[in-house]
């Protein structure tokens, strides 16, 4: 499980409290637990906020927007990626674009990413994931 610091466990609470426009639709497919996989919604991590994270997966996905190709975006958002690939965590990323005209198909690819990764455990029986 990722952590972070007390400042960055009040900036993703207040990240919680105003989700982007794509955030939001694809928070309530995600809360579904489509495909059998949880998710958690601005996680902590480190020195990160993630979009949403699937634990048991070690799955970050990430909603790309233009501004994330703007300024000094792309170097930050390097910098998180290598830090998470350090960790072990995959980053999927899915355009915002996307969220709000095809969401059904982003959760399908999401679903995808989720089955294509080995769960840090073998769930129970009758335990989800």
């Amino acid at each position: 499980m990722l952590h972070g610091p007390k400042p960055m466990q009040r900036k993703a609470r207040a990240l919680r409290a105003e989700m982007s426009l794509p955030e939001v639709p694809l928070w309530q497919a995600l809360q579904a637990r489509p495909g059998g996989h949880k998710f958690r919604r601005q996680p902590p991590a480190g020195p990160y906020v993630l979009d949403f994270f699937c634990a048991p997966r070690q799955l970050a996905i990430e909603i790309d927007s233009e501004s994330h190709n703007r300024a000094e975006r792309p170097e930050p958002d390097a910098a998180r990626d290598a830090w998470l690939t350090a960790k072990d965590v995959k980053v999927g990323f899915v355009a915002a674009a996307d969220v709000l005209r095809e969401l059904d198909a982003v959760v399908a690819h999401i679903v995808n990413l989720a089955d294509s990764r080995t769960p840090l455990h073998r769930p129970l029986a009758g335990e989800d994931l």
